[in-house]
């Protein structure tokens, strides 16, 4: 057996422009930068900012690189937990009010799942913890689930 983990110290998201995507993880997740904790080069210049995201359970680090931002567009890295289909329409309307396109509120395999994009066109997942049975079937089809 491996020795102990003790769960997720942080996530780390690549991105284009800081500021940018500090202002879209702000509106849509209630994030809160934690200026102390900016990561900044020898120069003084800041790389990363470390924020605080509200039932994300961990902090999520945005980091400066293009590059590796271009390439995960289209990518859904983490998918979050809601509690039920009530939820994601909560949530569907707080990313309206927040003017953030995202997906209906689709059939996934097990339950319920909204998708968003962030402004790297990185994909974010809101899944229920609420599941449906198989006689549901799943939206396959849709360009939010496929990515084309």
């Amino acid at each position: 057996m491996p020795p102990a983990l003790h769960g997720i110290h942080h996530l780390k998201f690549p991105v284009a422009e800081l500021s940018r995507s500090l202002r879209f993880y702000e509106a849509s997740l209630g994030a809160r930068r934690i200026e102390s904790w900016d990561h900044r080069h020898a120069d003084g210049s800041v790389y990363a900012f470390i924020l605080e995201v509200p039932g994300l359970g961990t902090h999520l680090e945005l980091r400066l690189d293009p590059d590796a931002a271009g390439r995960q567009a289209g990518f859904d890295p983490v998918t979050l937990a809601v509690a039920d289909r009530a939820s994601l329409s909560l949530w569907t309307e707080h990313l309206d009010r927040a003017g953030i396109a995202h997906s209906p509120i689709l059939v996934a395999l097990q339950a319920w799942l909204v998708v968003f994009a962030d402004p790297d066109g990185r994909r974010l997942r809101l899944y229920t913890l609420e599941t449906h049975g198989p006689e549901l079937p799943a939206d396959e089809g849709s360009p939010w689930i496929t990515g084309r």
